[in-house]
């Protein structure tokens, strides 16, 4: 700090040496005649005239942060007109002229009287003039100069980021470069060497170094290796004035991560593995694991195994597990202890990405031995097939055989078999099966029809050990037989206009009609259709078969009468192509319509042609009943018109409840009984003694009971609010429905006492309201409340 103070005084000194120097020689060039103007020449052989100039000075400067006791002096303006009698007066004018800068009008000093600071403002532009002190006339043209402040080292270094993160891959060269810091100075960089920078480290040698001049930080050790450490602090310092002691600094901490490369091969942690498989195991299921280490990270970290050689290379395969990095040995084919009962294989570990820069590191994979060993078990039947498939007829007599399963023991001790059905596939126990030998009959004949196929399984277990048993599928065909006939694919019906006996017939059938079978294809089409041979030579009706499984029926004659006949039954018989053939007699339905000169159909009903062209009997009748039924419906609606009553509540105007009635008396409180008539309150209705029932008509006129209602100037409200609660308990004529009466009542005795301001105007009041009896009708009860005393009294 001390070094600090003694650079800074010594600047001062430095800085008011030259001042004192560029003023001497600024005088001195003020009073050469050169001031006055001369000539120039421009182009072309032109003389141009400079303007005479009657003061010039160079740049003015001060230094920044000067605290010292007396304002700094800038420099002096000078005129070559000042005879140093007095009667020049200097202006000044611009930025800062009159605060941070002044003048001494007489001499032309000019003074700083703040302090400066470069990092704010480097300069200011300033205007001075000279003018005559008496008439102000401008002596001088107005001149422009600049004052410069001069930078000071004051302020240290700072760099961009508190903390830097970087990362550089391990193994890396001597110089390789990981990351630049920079550092800014916010003195000027222009003069001297406040703003030169000079970077260092402070820590993280000897790892790494920094350049002096850019601040890139570099490796300085050959083959740093991240799995023996991953991460380093590092402190970088930057200081100005270019490194000299007395300089500022500033530090930042710099953090470097060593990246992973593939620079360790992966290695077993043991030479031989050992595992066993049971021969009851099945393919894909798992035999054991084996994991070979590599310290790398990541991708490079990535092991992949293979079997390269053994003798249950065929039997065994080996995938990687990638989260865990293990391989894990599979069993591929089934083994059995009784053929051969151990093996042995060589397994390798290999890197899946291999950097070429370290290829000479390598090889990058390792071997293993695994041995494998067979275990014994009682292992289950083995059927011989791994499915049936089996037919049978429909229709079959009970205990027709089926087809025959079988299964055998593996295990050398060959242990008898015994069969059975899994009763969850044969739930209407369609099938049977012989315990010994496996033969499968049925119990029931089977439809084809109602389902094809039959799916059941069948179970093998040992006699001796009845949890070993195998399972096997069994699917069943149920064969066609010819015992379904044909009929109509769907309901038919033919029409036929009327027609008289001359017109011709037409060559269009009636109906196109099909057939449909439920047997199989090789027992259904082609269907045959004929008429029945009692039939035959049928007068009126033909069928011709159209040998695509369809036929037309066709008309034999024309002349066809609705009112001879409407409608006709046509049998037709239909018969398959199954071996023996199948046969039914189906009826279709023609029915004879009425239709227009075009053939098309207008009504197909035998009523509609005998109805004459007036209204019928029926709509007569509708007709008669809809107007009896309006008759009625008026005569209900007049006779409840004249029985209509009158309503329930009463709208009238003298209803105090539809009545809204203002009282804008202000009462001086439950004990001022004096000042305010309580007869107001009551019903206006009810001063008579009567309050009339708003929804009923009473039977009786309500008489008041003599005594219970309060003279109209009672002066106690708690008495009048009792008698008028006995009145309506006690009239019969109450109204029924829901209501609300409020008594506010507060009660003799208040200890709060009376906060009426009416009460103001009984005590000795220094106020004199007598002036309200002349502002109008609108205060007159103001006045009333709030006159004087006789007035008051009067009115009491």
């Amino acid at each position: 700090m001390k070094e600090n103070y003694c650079l800074q005084a010594a600047l001062v000194c430095l800085s008011m040496l030259y001042h004192s120097q560029a003023f001497a020689l600024e005088r001195r060039s003020h009073l050469r005649p050169s001031f006055h103007g001369h000539h120039e020449k421009g182009k072309e052989g032109q003389v141009l005239q400079r303007s005479k100039r009657g003061w010039v000075w160079n740049q003015f400067f001060v230094i920044e942060e000067y605290t010292g006791p007396d304002p700094v002096l800038v420099g002096r303006l000078h005129s070559d007109t000042d005879s140093g009698d007095g009667n020049i007066k200097y202006i000044l004018s611009g930025e800062g002229a009159g605060t941070i800068f002044v003048i001494d009008d007489k001499s032309g000093n000019i003074h700083a009287t703040k302090t400066l600071d470069r990092e704010e403002r480097a300069q200011y532009t300033l205007m001075a003039q000279a003018v005559d002190r008496d008439t102000n006339r401008p002596l001088e043209p107005p001149s422009e100069f600049i004052v410069k402040v001069q930078d000071i080292n004051d302020n240290p270094p700072e760099f961009l980021h508190e903390t830097y993160h970087a990362n550089v891959p391990e193994r890396s060269n001597v110089g390789t470069s990981v990351i630049q810091v920079t550092a800014s100075d916010a003195d000027d960089p222009t003069y001297g060497n406040s703003a030169k920078l000079v970077y260092s480290i402070l820590e993280g040698q000897p790892y790494f170094s920094v350049e002096a001049q850019t601040g890139i930080i570099r490796t300085a050790l050959p083959n740093m290796d991240r799995e023996a450490k991953e991460e380093y602090h590092v402190v970088i310092q930057a200081k100005d004035m270019g490194g000299h002691m007395g300089g500022l600094s500033g530090t930042t901490k710099v953090t470097i991560t060593l990246t992973d490369v593939n620079d360790n091969p992966p290695k077993f942690p043991q030479s031989v593995y050992q595992m066993s498989v049971s021969e009851a195991a099945v393919p894909g299921e798992e035999v054991g694991r084996l994991k070979a280490k590599d310290p790398d990270i990541g991708e490079n970290g990535l092991v992949t195994y293979n079997i390269v050689d053994g003798d249950g290379i065929e039997l065994f395969e080996i995938t990687t597990d990638y989260e865990t990095q293990e391989g894990v040995v599979k069993l591929k084919k089934p083994v059995d202890f009784e053929t051969k009962r151990a093996y042995n294989l060589k397994v390798e570990a290999a890197n899946v990405h291999i950097d070429p820069k370290f290829i000479s590191n390598g090889p990058f994979k390792d071997t293993v031995t695994v041995k494998i060993a067979v275990e014994d078990a009682d292992e289950p039947p083995m059927f011989l097939a791994p499915s049936y498939i089996h037919e049978v007829q429909e229709n079959a007599a009970a205990g027709t055989v089926v087809g025959r399963v079988h299964a055998k023991d593996p295990d050398a001790a060959n242990s008898p078999i015994r069969y059975s059905i899994d009763r969850h596939t044969d739930l209407d126990r369609f099938f049977t099966i012989n315990p010994e030998d496996g033969f499968i009959k049925t119990t029931k004949p089977l439809d084809r029809e109602e389902t094809a196929w039959l799916n059941i399984s069948v179970f093998a277990a040992e006699i001796h050990n009845r949890h070993q048993e195998a399972k096997v599928p069994v699917a069943i065909r149920i064969l066609d037989v010819n015992d379904n006939a044909p009929k109509f694919a769907a309901h038919y019906e033919g029409f036929i206009c009327e027609s008289d006996q001359t017109k011709p017939l037409s060559n269009q059938p009636i109906v196109t009609v099909s057939a449909d079978d439920q047997d199989d294809t090789a027992n259904g089409p082609r269907f045959i259709f004929s008429l029945p041979p009692e039939i035959i030579h049928n007068p009126n009706f033909t069928v011709r078969d159209n040998r695509d499984n369809t036929a037309g029926v066709y008309a034999r004659r024309g002349g066809f009468s609705r009112q001879k006949q409407d409608f006709y039954l046509l049998p037709i018989v239909i018969s398959d192509g199954g071996i023996p053939p199948m046969s039914s007699t189906n009826t279709l339905t023609i029915k004879v319509c009425g239709c227009d000169v075009n053939g098309v159909l207008l009504s197909c009903n035998a009523e509609a042609y005998i109805l004459n062209a007036g209204l019928s009997t029926g709509a007569l009748i509708a007709i008669l009943a809809c107007i009896v039924i309006l008759l009625v419906i008026v005569v209900l609606f007049v006779t409840l018109r004249r029985q209509k009553k009158e309503p329930l509540i009463v709208f009238e105007e003298e209803d105090v409840r539809e009545n809204i009635i203002t009282y804008d008396d202000e009462g001086g409180g439950e004990e001022d009984t004096e000042a305010f008539d309580i007869a107001t309150l009551q019903n206006p209705d009810g001063i008579n003694g009567f309050i009339p029932r708003k929804d009923i008509k009473p039977e009786y006129q309500y008489m008041p009971r003599p005594g219970l209602r309060p003279a109209p100037n009672s002066v106690d409200v708690d008495d009048f609010i009792n008698t008028r609660i006995q009145e309506a308990d006690n009239d019969p004529t109450a109204p029924p429905y829901d209501s609300i009466q409020i008594y506010g009542y507060e009660g003799r005795g208040s200890v709060a006492g009376s906060l009426s301001s009416l009460e103001s105007a009984t005590t000795d009041s220094d106020l004199d309201y007598d002036y309200l009896q002349n502002w109008g009708p609108r205060f007159k009860k103001l006045a009333d409340l709030y006159g004087s005393k006789d007035t008051f009294d009067d009115d009491s």
